[in-house]
């Protein structure tokens, strides 16, 4: 695009993107992105028990956790715990083959912990399997 300046000349306009500031700006973004996702995935803080046979999650599964206050959640979300076998139910198709991930901290009475497995079985699903952290072979327990 060319215009004509105040003294007669023809000038072309400068049409050229300068990429630096935009380069500048995502990688900062991409750094902000880096930091802040693994805060968000970790999703409640639970200290599950430590054992000496542990077997590696290796599928993606529903996860009933049972925090250090008792509070009930079906995959990171807050539920009733009189709710659970409805909720339950309602997302799984076959519940005689479903598989459910139970964490629950370790400072969890037993009785909140037979009460969410209660609620779990009210749902017709009896393949539980319980969140462990192996025990390393240097901790003095």
């Amino acid at each position: 695009m060319a215009f004509t300046a105040s003294n007669g000349r023809t000038q072309t306009a400068l049409a050229d993107i300068n990429i630096t500031p935009l380069v500048d700006v995502v990688l900062v973004l991409l750094v902000i992105f880096m930091i802040t996702a693994p805060v968000l995935q970790s999703g409640i803080e639970v200290s599950v028990p430590k054992t000496r046979t542990v077997k590696q999650i290796t599928q993606q599964r529903r996860t009933v956790t049972i925090d250090s206050k008792q509070q009930v959640y079906l995959d990171d979300k807050p539920v009733n715990l009189n709710d659970l076998p409805t909720l339950l139910a309602q997302h799984t198709a076959d519940p005689a083959h479903a598989i459910i991930y139970l964490r629950a901290d370790e400072h969890v009475p037993f009785g909140a912990f037979a009460s969410v497995m209660d609620a779990v079985k009210q749902a017709g699903i009896t393949n539980v399997s319980i969140v462990t952290q192996p025990i390393h072979s240097g901790a003095s327990n």
